[in-house]
């Protein structure tokens, strides 16, 4: 059986997401994080050598990182759901957003996380992180427009990669100015498969810039 290895408070939120809306039997185990320096605990490294998570271990095979994940998952056990048709022009949009989630949409959140931690020794860069990170906001809400949802007009892979994003900037009020942005996270907060999700992965809180 599939087993996904979920510590609290990570990308691994995402991936039980994924597999309560598939509905799909799995088995759960639990990391947590330490204290005081929100660090994976080295147990996490038996599984995987960087020892983070998300990490599935599935038919002999050790996955990690959430849009591979994402991908098997939807592949393996999907049947056609949460994915357009393979070599639509949908299909390739539903890759891109798939991948820049992590490829590019984070990256700013980061490095805002990182200069708050470094003060004013990191002023020269908030212009530009701030500028990027408006970018990137900018983007995703004009892409939410039509349909409400990142590809097609229903809920896919790359909206489950994408939420977490989100997440990681709205604990600070970041995407408040993005209507669309708000809304999506409202909507997506309000699936019954989330909520399933947050009941057996426990209390969910992100750092946010």
């Amino acid at each position: 059986m599939l087993t996904l290895h979920h510590l609290n408070n990570s990308r691994s939120q995402r991936i039980l997401w994924l597999l309560e809306e598939l509905g799909l039997p799995y088995d759960l185990v639990k990391y947590q994080r330490g204290s005081p320096v929100p660090l994976a605990p080295p147990e996490l490294k038996q599984v995987h050598p960087l020892g983070k998570s998300p990490v599935i271990t599935d038919q002999g095979q050790v996955i990690a990182e959430s849009g591979a994940i994402v991908e098997y998952i939807i592949d393996t056990y999907g049947n056609g759901r949460l994915k357009p048709k393979a070599g639509t022009p949908e299909y390739w949009q539903y890759i891109e957003w798939l991948h820049y989630a992590e490829g590019s949409a984070m990256l700013p959140l980061m490095l805002a996380l990182y200069a708050g931690m470094l003060g004013e020794g990191a002023a020269p860069l908030r212009p530009r992180i701030d500028s990027e990170t408006a970018n990137n906001f900018a983007y995703m809400d004009k892409a939410l427009e039509k349909t409400g949802f990142f590809v097609g007009d229903d809920l896919t892979g790359a909206d489950i990669q994408l939420l977490f994003v989100l997440e990681a900037a709205s604990g600070g009020g970041a995407i408040r100015p993005y209507p669309h942005l708000v809304d999506f996270v409202e909507r997506m907060h309000a699936r019954p498969a989330y909520l399933r999700a947050i009941e057996k992965g426990g209390p969910y809180q992100l750092m946010s810039r």
